[in-house]
């Protein structure tokens, strides 16, 4: 179908780039990008895929909106304390934009259920906020075959990169298994800006993957520090023995990731 005359109006910015115009923006409209998690990152991500006009957005979380979230956590508001976080920011991009079909999922992403739901999608972008959570959103886009984006924030530092699974490095070729430690947000704090930097970015890469513009973060994990606006570009590799996308997988299902909850798969 043809851009209507209000679609045309809506995303004329779009329309006058010579790397999107007409054909990218009729792709956006017919694309489909889940978004897991609604916080400091999936915030800015799912209004800006919203406002581009990506037909199909879908938001992942279980959890409600506290009062320290909304130092950074930008669809959400002060009328929406103790609200689930899906429905609060769906609220509002259904608001920005009517032509987006939204699709809230309220629950905790996990080994039973990542595959069911991210088959649905072209792209997946990652706002999680733990480190089992993000290994488990990277094996289960390889072995799906799912491209998506990789991003994490801390403090005043952010970095993200963008997975093309049989093709490009993926987040294990540099990190093999989580931290035994880690430290997050809620106890080392994080600048409220930084999310959105970072979530911005990641929605950039769904937009460029969509509409085949530019050149993706692949290969490359990009890094940069709020506090002196450093950013650096750290060239990545595609790991031979890596343990999902090498040449001989160790990991060709999740179930490493239901018993370290202790699940099982069916």
């Amino acid at each position: 179908m043809p851009l209507t005359e209000k679609q045309q109006e809506r995303y004329s910015r779009h329309l006058i780039l010579q790397e999107v115009g007409p054909e990218g923006q009729e792709k956006l409209l017919h694309a489909k990008v889940l978004v897991i998690g609604t916080g400091g990152l999936g915030s800015p991500n799912s209004l800006y895929l919203t406002a581009a006009g990506v037909g199909t957005v879908g938001i992942v979380d279980a959890d409600v909106v506290d009062s320290s979230n909304l130092q950074r956590q930008i669809a959400h508001s002060t009328k929406d304390l103790d609200r689930p976080k899906v429905e609060s920011a769906a609220e509002k991009m259904r608001a920005l934009n009517p032509d987006v079909e939204v699709k809230p999922y309220k629950l905790y992403i996990n080994a039973k259920n990542i595959n069911e739901i991210i088959r649905e999608y072209d792209f997946v972008i990652d706002g999680s906020d733990n480190f089992a959570t993000k290994f488990l959103v990277n094996d289960a886009c390889v072995l799906a075959g799912i491209p998506y984006s990789h991003g994490g924030i801390l403090r005043f530092k952010g970095q993200t990169m963008t997975v093309l699974p049989g093709q490009t490095a993926c987040y294990r070729c540099s990190f093999r298994e989580p931290p035994p430690n880690p430290v997050g947000c809620s106890r080392a704090g994080i600048l409220g800006a930084v999310a959105g930097m970072l979530g911005t970015i990641q929605a950039a890469e769904a937009l460029k993957f969509i509409t085949g513009a530019g050149t993706l973060l692949t290969n490359t994990l990009l890094t940069f520090d709020a506090a002196t606006m450093d950013f650096r570009k750290v060239p990545l590799k595609k790991r031979s023995d890596c343990p999902v996308c090498g040449e001989n997988p160790t990991i060709c299902t999740l179930e490493v990731h239901a018993k370290a909850a202790g699940d099982s798969l069916p």
